[in-house]
């Protein structure tokens, strides 16, 4: 049995999420890929995944040999690299995450700008606003706003961004102008689901932060709906000012509350650590850095 190649295809089973999927993916047989994983499974002596009508799911040990199978795979496949000339010329594929609205306004033209400078390199953006696992989806970089956890990635900073209440002039014609954080029960609210509360909005009055209960009209699950609805006039949003920063310049909104808003956001790329980073990553990093760090300045 060719361990490597088992674990490459045990790896394929798991991130296509069946036997089918993965025989579709590597271009071989089913019956092949089952023996594979049948073979690795007896060698091993454990049971690494359990077989159900719709989907694979890993055992513990199964997660755990999983984990080491991929660190080691990275790393043949780092050696291959190396001895390929990678780490001399940039050169290469590098996958890439960035939340939406911010990858589609500034990372994109950042990415654009790289490709036609390295012509040798190939990019996978991916964007979208739930944070994800590099190690698990094969990221080489993200873009992450806010704070970090404790975490084994590398992070290089390259701005702050802040939140703010927004809202339409009209309908602060229609409304009275909120002066507190608690002027915000009396008003018609857009509520972005999954990232703030659509029930509290947290301020900072002093040295004390104070939770403020908010009356979502309307509730959504992208800040580019909660900008657009704001901008029409249905109530009071609180986005990132980088989301709302054109319906701003176009004078849809105005911002609010300011004195009150909380600290800012910091803005990384971050990455996993790499014995050696290839020359196509750090390649990306010195171009990308400066670049959003302008536009966020």
């Amino acid at each position: 049995m060719d361990r490597l190649d088992a674990m490459a295809v045990l790896l394929s089973v798991v991130e296509t999420g069946s036997l089918s999927a993965a025989s579709r993916a590597l271009h071989s047989p089913l019956p092949t890929v089952s023996r594979k994983i049948s073979e690795l499974e007896s060698h091993l002596g454990v049971r690494l995944m359990t077989r159900t009508s719709r989907k694979i799911v890993l055992t513990e040990v199964g997660e755990t040999y999983v984990r080491a199978a991929r660190e080691i795979l990275g790393r043949v496949d780092e050696a291959e690299r190396r001895t390929s000339g990678e780490y001399l010329t940039p050169r290469g594929d590098l996958t890439m995450t960035a939340p939406i609205v911010f990858g589609r306004l500034h990372v994109l033209p950042v990415v654009t700008d790289f490709l036609k400078a390295y012509p040798d390199i190939n990019i996978r953006l991916t964007m979208g606003d739930r944070t994800i696992s590099l190690a698990d989806e094969q990221i080489d970089v993200a873009l992450r706003i806010g704070h970090l956890p404790e975490s084994n990635l590398i992070a290089t900073r390259v701005g702050s961004m802040r939140t703010t209440v927004y809202a339409h002039p009209d309908y602060l014609e229609r409304h009275a102008r909120p002066v507190h954080p608690r002027d915000l029960a009396e008003h018609d609210c857009v509520a972005f689901e999954g990232v703030l509360s659509h029930r509290f909005w947290t301020f900072r009055d002093g040295k004390q932060d104070i939770s403020t209960p908010i009356r979502a009209r309307l509730l959504v699950n992208t800040a580019e709906a909660a900008v657009d609805a704001a901008a029409a006039g249905i109530g009071i949003t609180r986005v990132m000012a980088y989301q709302a920063k054109r319906a701003v310049d176009a004078g849809l909104l105005v911002p609010l509350l300011e004195d009150f808003e909380l600290e800012i956001s910091p803005v990384h790329l971050v990455h996993l650590s790499h014995g050696l980073m290839p020359l196509k990553l750090r390649t990306f990093l010195d171009f990308a850095a400066p670049r959003l760090r302008a536009v966020l300045s």
